[in-house]
């Protein structure tokens, strides 16, 4: 018997945003894609399916009551450390890295899934962890050791983007949690020696362009720097009402790089300029703003502390995203939550709204 409060309790709004912002990316990537010469089904047509196929799982993770996740969360932990293992030893390599498991049938990227994992692990740990006056530094230890499993791992792929967001989203949730002022001077002391050593053993020449053309972009105009400098000329031509749908020249004359993945807003903003752009952004603020609420509403530690970490999972792929393309972040090939072209992107990211929908629904259990 189902319990009608639930039903009763249905987040709506959440379902509206995330649908309101497919929409508007399955008619980006038709637009994105037009000048493509494809032999299997457009692209549109199977982020259309993506779309559909999220939808439906984001409804089955949404009838399963979200404390279950506590129970397993570290089994689930366990299970995806194998599979980044697995991946660096009998991974599928292409264009240069090693970041997916082909299982016959389909092929998943166990690095993507990690971010809801990493979101359930750090919500259990601080669930059953009280601290007085915020965390310390040893109270990090435990924490730190979980997180920097994954992330090395993800880093061998290489895949500075995700291991990058993976230590976001966890960052997030500590900070949630509290710090106290002696742990936070600690960290920012750490960081200078933690980023030279990122960069002199982890980072691949390839990386380190990227993070080069970041600062000075006109170094290698028609090499590394070429694609940031595409994008921001396809973002600053856009005007105030764009140039029009399908009528972009950057995006229709292929001056632009991946521009139905990773740079999909760089055409949006072509095409419907700073009045689009805004309205999309709008719509990410609120969405955003919604997942915090969920939080707050949340009458449980554990509830509060899942919703305020897929939020951070969605602020970030968002702001990391949109300011790649805009050149005020290296490019770090991170897609555009629910409006980029791609299967795991949209699949992990409907599970979290799955769960922020699961925690909304359950508000009146406490």
């Amino acid at each position: 018997m189902i319990d009608r409060r639930l039903v009763t309790n249905f987040d709506w709004t959440l379902i509206g945003l995330v649908s309101a912002i497919c929409l508007m990316g399955i008619l980006n990537v038709y637009s994105a894609s037009a000048a493509y010469k494809m032999g299997g089904a457009p692209y549109y047509i199977k982020q259309l399916n993506w779309m559909a196929f999220g939808l439906l799982l984001s409804l089955v993770v949404a009838s399963v009551d979200y404390h279950i996740l506590e129970d397993f969360s570290y089994w689930f932990y366990g299970f995806l450390i194998l599979l980044l293992v697995a991946v660096l030893l009998v991974g599928k390599r292409s264009l240069g890295a090693t970041r997916w498991l082909n299982l016959g049938f389909f092929t998943i990227q166990p690095s993507e899934l990690m971010k809801i994992v990493i979101v359930v692990t750090f919500a259990r740990f601080f669930n059953n962890f009280h601290t007085v006056g915020g965390l310390t530094v040893k109270d990090m230890l435990f924490p730190l050791g979980l997180l920097a499993i994954p992330a090395l791992l993800i880093m061998k792929q290489p895949d500075l983007g995700t291991a990058t967001l993976v230590v976001l989203i966890a960052a997030s949730m500590a900070f949630y949690v509290g710090f106290r002022w002696s742990t936070i001077v600690t960290f920012a002391l750490v960081t200078v020696p933690f980023f030279w050593f990122t960069w002199a053993v982890y980072m691949k020449p390839y990386q380190k362009n990227r993070v080069l053309d970041f600062i000075n972009p006109e170094r290698s105009r028609l090499g590394s720097g070429y694609h940031i400098i595409q994008s921001k000329i396809a973002v600053g031509s856009g005007g105030f009402w764009g140039k029009g749908y399908v009528k972009g020249t950057q995006a229709q004359l292929r001056f632009l790089p991946e521009q139905h993945t990773d740079f999909a807003f760089s055409v949006f903003a072509e095409e419907w300029g700073f009045f689009g752009t805004l309205i999309l952004l709008v719509l990410y603020l609120c969405l955003v703003l919604w997942g915090l609420n969920i939080a707050r509403r949340c009458n449980d530690r554990f509830g509060g502390l899942l919703a305020v970490g897929v939020t951070a999972m969605l602020f970030w792929h968002t702001a990391i995203n949109i300011g790649m393309v805009i050149g005020l972040f290296p490019v770090v090939g991170v897609p555009l939550p629910f409006f980029s072209y791609g299967g795991t992107s949209m699949i992990t990211s409907m599970v979290g709204v799955g769960i922020l929908q699961s925690i909304s629904m359950r508000r009146f259990m406490f």
